[in-house]
């Protein structure tokens, strides 16, 4: 079966090679030698004051709502992966749904402005696919009514916007780095910011609140380990050629779907964004045209995900439900393909033929 991603995998011996420097020392956690060089490599690589790489994607948006102690209502988008609503739930917080954009896919700054009441204390949006929010109209809202902007860059590893990292914005950003991502240390996250006094917190939180025989706060097990940095120092240089490489299989979707006018918005201009190529999302005329061609696909041994959907606003355990026309419209018709290096030219062919033949 050809899937949506592939895990891209270092040579075995660079990956090894970092192993044994903690097998050596027998450091295999509690923020090893491994873990605080990688960390380093990102602040670096990222261009940001204070990273801290933790167990997963999903364990940094709860610490980044306990650090910014929210509490109540948090405004955020229905277009996103499921664990960026779970997250505010987990935490105790209402989420409060503000509707999408229809091109880029991102929470829409007019929207959010609509929903926020006195109980409003933060916005949590997500950069779709590594497209950046509009940053600057939910920066002013922000600072209208006094609230925190936190970022889900789980796709955002590589961008840049304004010549910065797309991770350095707002009061705190978070990445993903799972198996599927561009950059990845098979499970794991971080959580970056700016501020000194919630960079503390941070790296209390993610370690019980303990430093030596004392604790110091609330904390959680937000730790990774050794193997799981070894594999991120691994991988790590290979990233600018992950990048190129995925990006002349974008040019290959974007000339065959362009013809037939298939909207996708890896092939939409973003200014003063340097995109990282990370998805290839097409949106399709109707939820039958791209179920037919999900089926079609899927018989040949090529599966294509609903990413994302559906529209979170309609998870059955969230209550009220509310709507979101562009998000519920969007998620229905929304399929992405298949995009990792590796991807023969040949089996690119065959996807673009069969979704060509049902779309014309």
């Amino acid at each position: 079966m050809i899937n949506v991603t592939k895990t891209f995998l270092p040579p075995f011996e660079e990956y090894t090679a970092q192993v044994k420097r903690a097998w050596d020392k027998s450091w295999i956690t509690n923020n090893g030698e491994l873990v605080q060089e990688l960390e380093q490599k990102l602040k670096e690589y990222l261009g940001v004051k204070h990273l801290f790489f933790c167990t997963n994607g999903t364990i940094v948006l709860q610490m980044a709502l306990k650090a910014l102690h929210i509490s109540k209502e948090v405004i955020t988008t229905p277009f996103s992966y499921v664990a960026t609503t779970n997250a505010i739930l987990w935490e105790g917080c209402t989420p409060v749904f503000a509707d999408i954009e229809p091109d880029t896919f991102c929470i829409d700054p007019l929207k959010i402005e609509k929903v926020i009441t006195e109980n409003t204390e933060a916005i949590l949006a997500t950069h779709v696919y590594g497209f950046p929010c509009n940053i600057e109209a939910i920066e002013k809202i922000a600072q209208k009514y006094q609230l925190k902007v936190i970022y889900d860059g789980a796709h955002s590893f590589g961008c840049t916007y304004k010549n910065k990292s797309l991770l350095s914005y707002g009061d705190i950003s978070t990445c993903s780095f799972h198996a599927t991502k561009l950059f990845h240390t098979v499970e794991g996250g971080c959580i970056i910011c700016h501020d000194d006094e919630l960079a503390n917190d941070l790296m209390l939180f993610r370690q019980f609140g303990h430093v030596g025989d004392d604790y110091f706060s609330l904390g959680i097990n937000g730790k990774n380990s050794e193997m799981h940095a070894a594999m991120g120092l691994a991988v790590l240089p290979y990233v600018q050629a992950i990048i190129q490489e995925r990006g002349e299989i974008i040019k290959r979707y974007n000339n065959a779907f362009s013809l037939i006018g298939l909207y996708s918005p890896a092939n939409a201009s973003v200014d003063h964004l340097t995109w990282n190529n990370s998805y290839y999302p097409i949106l399709f005329a109707s939820e039958d045209e791209m179920l037919k061609v999900k089926t079609s696909l899927f018989n040949t041994g090529i599966s294509l995900r609903r990413y994302f959907y559906p529209s979170l606003n309609k998870l059955k355990f969230i209550a009220p439900v509310v709507n979101c026309e562009n998000a519920e419209n969007i998620s229905s018709r929304v399929l992405a393909l298949p995009l990792y290096p590796g991807l023969d030219e040949s089996t690119q062919k065959k996807i673009i033929q069969a979704i060509v033949e049902i779309v014309q």
